[in-house]
């Protein structure tokens, strides 16, 4: 089993293998930043589009991933790599669509004697593309995206480049997990809010009509809840309306959420 290229880089390493680690652990450590900053996942995949493509000497680099169970790209470095994602999704078919159903990676090294892929690779030869490399992006055992490079000369990806252009593909679903945990987190927050604002406007109509009316809570929130059904609106709209209409003013604001720790 050969060695991994993330070792530290030290004196008796061959130039050209301290070379890659080195490029690798900056590349790792501008990843790890990435998540610590927190960004929303659009501003996330295009710095991480730009990242591989200064990786990989800035060739036009894009980033598939299927969402809603639509493929589309979330980010590109360089418009070449947009333009060549978009005849892939035109015709169906491509070297990215097929690293991202398969979850295998993907290499041409001259599509212009490759003949897979059919009408994608003759309008994909127009563009000026000869060359390209795809990496799955799979997270849990699915691959959800992959990470695709281009070249415009034939055979322009060295096994050196490959190898650290898969090496850092893996960094990036690791990454990605973390980051789409995050986002449902976050969404998870968001709805979590939202409830407890609801709550605190129907809390406000329950101890009104319990004043007026002499009920008690539960009798008081089955009134509201019959006057939600018989006008078809949200019951927190009701709240909100007898609120104002008996206060002349409208529900007081939530009290502030305090996070979990």
């Amino acid at each position: 089993m050969s060695e991994s290229p993330l070792r530290t880089p030290d004196e008796s390493a061959p130039a050209g293998e301290t070379e890659l680690a080195s490029d690798l652990i900056a590349a790792y450590s501008e990843l790890q930043s990435l998540v610590l900053d927190n960004p929303d996942l659009d501003r996330f995949f295009q710095q991480v589009a730009n990242l591989a493509g200064a990786l990989a000497d800035d060739s036009p680099c894009g980033i598939m991933l299927r969402r809603d169970r639509q493929v589309t790209t979330v980010a590109v470095n360089d418009r070449l790599a947009g333009q060549l994602d978009e005849l892939q999704y035109g015709h169906g078919q491509g070297p990215c669509l097929q690293c991202l159903h398969t979850g295998e990676k993907i290499f041409v090294s001259d599509l212009a004697t490759d003949d897979r892929w059919g009408g994608y690779r003759l309008h994909a030869l127009t563009y000026g593309v000869r060359s390209s490399a795809s990496f799955p992006l799979t997270v849990k055992g699915e691959t959800l995206g992959a990470l695709n490079f281009y070249a415009t000369e034939p055979e322009a990806f060295s096994p050196g480049d490959l190898q650290r252009n898969e090496a850092f593909a893996g960094q990036v679903a690791t990454t990605l997990m973390l980051v789409l945990q995050r986002a449902d987190q976050v969404a998870l927050e968001g709805q979590l809010r939202s409830a407890l604002a609801t709550r605190e406007v129907v809390d406000q109509a329950i101890g009104i009509l319990m004043g007026q009316q002499g009920l008690d809570a539960a009798a008081a929130f089955a009134l509201l809840r019959e006057a939600s059904q018989a006008r078809n609106r949200k019951l927190a709209d009701i709240a909100a309306d007898l609120i104002k209409t008996v206060t002349g003013s409208p529900p007081r604001p939530p009290r502030p959420f305090i996070e979990p720790r």
